[in-house]
């Protein structure tokens, strides 16, 4: 489990950008919406999700799938988004608001205030 103290300061700038690629980059936004969308469906964890994106070590934080096929399907979407011309723009993103933690930066993307994520969390 991760727990990520960080500032409302941190998640406000975090949102103002997730906006900015929204208007800037909205198939590349919402590639990646959907990614997050599929992660909270199949309940796997954003971290992971992050991992994959970020080309870091997942293995501590792999899911638990009996289903292979599903494992190789959520993949396969991560690295559709990964391999859109622009997803350097997401992994910068990412990379910036590091500290925030994968789930909140996840939570914003998808509507979350960054006022309802302030303080210590431990969604994964």
């Amino acid at each position: 489990m991760f727990t990520t103290l960080c500032s409302l300061d941190e998640l406000k700038q975090a949102k103002k950008a997730l906006n900015h690629l929204e208007q800037t980059y909205p198939a590349l936004f919402e590639k990646m919406v959907h990614v997050i969308n599929l992660t909270r469906a199949l309940q796997m964890k954003y971290q992971y999700m992050g991992c994959l994106l970020m080309d870091e070590d997942a293995s501590n934080c792999l899911p638990n799938l009996s289903q292979g096929s599903v494992l190789r399907l959520y993949k396969k979407e991560v690295d559709t988004l990964k391999m859109d011309t622009d997803a350097s723009i997401v992994k910068q993103l990412f990379t910036t608001f590091k500290e925030a933690g994968y789930a909140k930066i996840s939570l914003l993307a998808l509507g979350n205030t960054p006022e309802s994520l302030v303080g210590s969390s431990s969604v994964k």
